[in-house]
């Protein structure tokens, strides 16, 4: 990680926390990074709590705990240390790429799903109202995923009364033998903007994007924009980019080689977005909001999209370790878009 990347890194944390409403500052355009002073601690350091904190309105040690909770598992970062009045200090990882990358592999489309929630009880009462039924049903499968004990108030079944036609699926790996009625808990309703629920005229993937793509309380998104093939289309643009993947790994295998991480990567963009994808779920579902997760989605499309012409052997270059490693960060983004619109019930095809 260059000093330019781990700038990247920590402006990101700043626009995450913003997003999260953990604080509330305009984002910087920038963010200084530079090397520790002799004595100090780690390899770089940055002043970036100081100068927030004052419109911030909190010190700069809050500031600088709240950044360091959304840098601690950055990938390329080994350790981040709060000092003095508030410093932010970097100790930077050899090659933390390879350890996200096997993350990625080795949990394949569980990868982000965890126990934050675990011990959290929600449940939210039966719905009828197609949009309120559908975001309900996508942030129960988001709670669940975070280990959160989550359903509706009456048992009403996840993912029946809105969801795919008979004969097609999508894995939710959901446990629908949890029994969701309770008597201990506030029934929970999220407002949300009422919306049709029209797979007849959309096709199903279509349908759930367009009335969760927006935020629960805006206005859904227009259907028939969504089924054409353009980048515009930011569904055609995630699952596209999921196919581009598989289609990767057939040509690479069609060369004579697969994906494996043997040598550091230069893709910080796309390692970033990856390294997220965690956050990204656990924040959708303490916030109630999928749509979190569909722009989550859309950033991890553009970051592979924009990286995805290094992968392959140009001309009459022979596969070597860069090319496996980067058919390898390119399957792990392929997981994780899978992944993610599987939480949000929306297929992610082989081609198209």
């Amino acid at each position: 990680m260059t000093p330019a990347d781990l700038s990247l890194t920590v402006l990101h944390a700043v626009r995450r926390a913003v997003d999260d409403g953990a604080l509330r500052v305009d984002v910087p355009p920038v963010v200084k990074v530079e090397r520790a002073r002799p004595g100090g601690v780690g390899e770089y350091a940055s002043n970036v709590a100081l100068t927030l904190a004052r419109s911030a309105g909190r010190s700069a040690l809050d500031v600088a705990g709240i950044l360091e909770e959304r840098l601690r598992d950055a990938p390329g970062l080994q350790a981040v240390a709060v000092t003095g009045p508030g410093f932010l200090n970097f100790t930077l990882r050899p090659d933390a790429g390879g350890d996200l990358v096997r993350a990625v592999r080795e949990a394949r489309e569980a990868y982000g799903r965890g126990t934050a929630l675990a011990g959290v009880t929600v449940r939210f009462a039966d719905l009828t109202e197609s949009r309120a039924l559908l975001v309900t049903e996508t942030v129960v499968r988001l709670l669940r995923t975070q280990g959160a004990d989550a359903g509706f108030r009456g048992g009403q079944p996840v993912g029946q009364a809105v969801g795919r036609p008979a004969g097609q699926s999508v894995d939710h790996r959901i446990d629908e033998s949890v029994d969701h009625r309770i008597d201990d808990c506030v029934d929970e309703r999220i407002h949300v903007y009422p919306g049709a629920y029209d797979p007849d005229a959309l096709g199903v993937d279509a349908a759930r994007w367009a009335l969760l793509r927006a935020a629960p309380q805006d206005r859904p998104l227009d259907g028939p924009p969504l089924l054409v093939q353009h980048e515009r289309n930011s569904l055609f643009r995630v699952r596209y980019a999921h196919s581009r993947v598989r289609r990767l790994l057939v040509n690479a295998a069609q060369l004579g080689f697969g994906p494996a991480y043997e040598t550091p990567v230069h893709a910080p963009g796309l390692l970033g977005v990856l390294g997220d994808h965690p956050v990204a779920l656990l924040t959708a579902a303490r916030h109630r909001a999928p749509d979190r997760v569909a722009r989550h989605l859309e950033a991890t499309a553009d970051a592979l999209l924009a990286f995805q012409h290094t992968v392959l052997p140009l001309g009459d270059e022979k596969p070597s370790a860069a090319h496996r490693s980067r058919l390898a960060l390119a399957e792990a983004a392929g997981t994780v878009l899978a992944g993610g619109l599987s939480v949000l019930g929306i297929s992610a095809p082989e081609r198209i």
